[in-house]
């Protein structure tokens, strides 16, 4: 078994591999490639893209080339996997503004040495699919898919069972990934498509038209699904997605999603989102009490560093004992008690920081409003006894006014 797959199963990224023999027997030599998609749909990625870009990040710490694939031709299509209704379509002009937001994360992550050995590459999908001519694609890729059989993939199969409507369009979606696999095998020798437990229908498809196209080795695997212990959908808080790139989510606010983890969630997370040894990771995870608090403050600490650098990492560590730990933070915010959850309109007029429940509004609206430092982008959202971070929650309003939230 090759380093890249123990390690990957002892950490918690492995859900399904096609041919984990042969995989593993390829990946017994340095120097391989795998690729990951990233459809450019905003211009940052958020959380839930991480534990595939964490996979690369390892695969190519294993002595292996690691490929950022951006999606500026399949953005124009749309994935439909895990959506009930078609994606918004954007213009030329957006998909290319998110791409160089996209790409700072890639830079942050991983290795980007230009043509050095194992160095990571990102292209760009629409190199190869906006040239592509219709009849030429049809007769070459289209005549090895089954419609049969794209008719069960999960994508497809749920918006059918549920009436909701799929679009042409979006039916060629799982084509074109499959198309990216071969191209990428024959420009740059990918052996390797990973991706979350989503895409394995899609992934499959792209290992199988390497195959038959060109009788080429190819190999597929996806990370399972992942929830939080209390069921949620990883990344996702009252406040909307927690983005990666710092204009979205400052180095602070990225640190307190990560210390508001559930107690249950601190090891895997560590396992997952740091690169600390796991006999640590073991350690801090069977804590309990109030010691599983200083779990989560490495976690979030050593997280935060891997994106936003050890000393943003500490700044915001520092930063947050402060605010939520110091003595003196009880002296200079204000604190206010309430019966969780409430509604963040409520206690913003409750402590005092706006006039009325229209204001409040007003400045979410504008962006004005944090939870914990995070933006609340939903008038609708509650502070819940999940955002109590040592007993309190802070709400601020603008760049002057804040407040403590504490449970009554």
């Amino acid at each position: 078994m090759s380093d890249f797959i123990s390690i990957a199963r002892e950490r918690g990224f492995l859900h399904q591999i096609t041919d984990e023999a042969g995989l593993s027997t390829r990946l017994g030599t340095p120097g391989a490639a795998a690729y990951v998609g990233f459809d450019c749909t905003a211009d940052s990625l958020h959380v839930g893209h991480l534990l595939s870009i964490m996979l690369l990040r390892l695969f190519q710490r294993c002595g292996h080339r690691p490929v950022a694939l951006l999606g500026g031709g399949t953005t124009k299509i749309g994935d439909p996997s895990g959506r009930d209704e078609q994606r918004q379509l954007l213009t030329d002009a957006n998909i290319e503004t998110n791409k160089v937001g996209i790409r700072r994360t890639f830079d942050a992550l991983l290795d980007v040495g230009g043509g050095a050995p194992g160095a990571a590459l990102m292209l760009d999908n629409a190199v190869w699919l906006d040239k592509l001519t219709y009849i030429p694609f049809l007769r070459d890729v289209g005549r090895h898919f089954s419609v049969n059989r794209m008719l069960t993939m999960d994508s497809v199969k749920r918006r059918l069972d549920r009436d909701q409507p799929l679009s042409f369009l979006e039916f060629n979606y799982m084509l074109l990934q499959s198309y990216d696999f071969l191209e990428l095998r024959r420009r740059h020798g990918v052996m390797l498509q990973m991706g979350g437990s989503d895409q394995w229908g899609n992934i499959v498809m792209g290992v199988e038209l390497c195959r038959r196209v060109d009788a080429a080795e190819a190999f597929g695997l996806t990370t399972p699904l992942l929830t939080t212990a209390a069921g949620t959908k990883m990344g996702k808080t009252a406040a909307g997605a927690v983005w990666l790139n710092p204009e979205r989510l400052a180095a602070y606010g990225y640190w307190q999603f990560w210390r508001n983890a559930e107690d249950a969630d601190v090891g895997r997370f560590l396992a997952l989102f740091t690169e600390m040894p796991m006999l640590e990771v073991r350690r801090l995870g069977a804590l309990s009490g109030s010691e599983i608090n200083e779990a989560k403050k490495i976690l979030a600490t050593e997280a935060t560093a891997l994106l936003h650098g050890r000393a943003a990492a500490d700044a915001a560590a520092a930063t947050a004992a402060q605010v939520f730990e110091a003595g003196e933070a009880a002296e200079t915010l204000p604190s206010i008690t309430a019966t969780l959850p409430a509604p963040v309109l409520d206690l913003l007029v409750q402590a005092g920081m706006v006039a009325s429940k229209a204001e409040a509004r007003r400045m979410i609206r504008q962006g004005g409003i944090r939870l914990n430092d995070a933006a609340v982008s939903d008038e609708t959202t509650q502070v819940t006894p999940g955002d109590l971070r040592d007993g309190a929650a802070k709400l601020s309003a603008g760049k002057k006014r804040h407040a403590l939230v504490r449970a009554d």
